[in-house]
């Protein structure tokens, strides 16, 4: 019988080894338990595939640091899809020793590699879960360390990755200035 807990604690205690902290508790722990909470909130109804990839989204991040990549936008793209495939068959693994049978497992490689976003509906949850993530918690502190004009392209990409309704609640619950907002109100596609 397939176990979430126990796929749940194995991803934590994984990400618990996160030598950097945040709040007091390692990183990753923390990022994993807001993308569960984030899920819960936008989808009370998910599947166990969907819930045990927004929390293992980024298990064991900095076993792999950007750093080893070229400091370019295809060395980040290549450490990106690199990270996303050891997510994948981490989570894989975790969900095997949980007894959640292969199609699981290979549903969840689908989900943690983006494999359908914008044409698959879970891939596509996991995305909005990530995107509210990142606006509600982590947002703030990027806007510090970037300059003011990028704000508005980084924007941007956040919404043109989320789902229509994605969009339309991220409107609801987070207030901005009408420039960035409108980011929100178009099509990106």
């Amino acid at each position: 019988m397939p176990s979430l807990d126990d796929a749940f604690a194995a991803i934590d205690a994984a990400n618990a080894k996160d030598p950097t902290s945040e709040d007091g508790q390692p990183a990753a722990l923390l990022y994993g338990q807001r993308m569960s909470a984030e899920q819960e909130r936008l989808f009370p109804d998910a599947s166990d595939v969907l819930r045990i990839c927004c929390r293992g989204q980024h298990i064991e991040r900095w076993t792999l640091p950007r750093e080893d990549y070229p400091m370019d936008r295809p060395g980040y793209l290549r450490w990106r899809q690199e990270q996303g495939r050891r997510h994948a068959e981490r989570v894989a693994g975790i969900m095997a020793d949980a007894g959640y049978p292969t199609e699981d497992q290979d549903r969840a490689r689908t989900l943690l590699t983006k494999q359908g976003i914008k044409r698959d509906a879970e891939v596509q949850a996991l995305e909005d879960v990530i995107c509210f993530t990142f606006i509600r918690w982590y947002l703030g502190d990027f806007m510090a360390e970037i300059e003011n004009q990028k704000l508005p392209r980084i924007i941007e990409k956040t919404a043109r990755k989320m789902s229509p309704e994605g969009r339309a609640r991220a409107l609801e619950e987070f207030p901005m200035p009408d420039a960035l907002a409108q980011h929100f109100r178009d099509d990106p596609a």
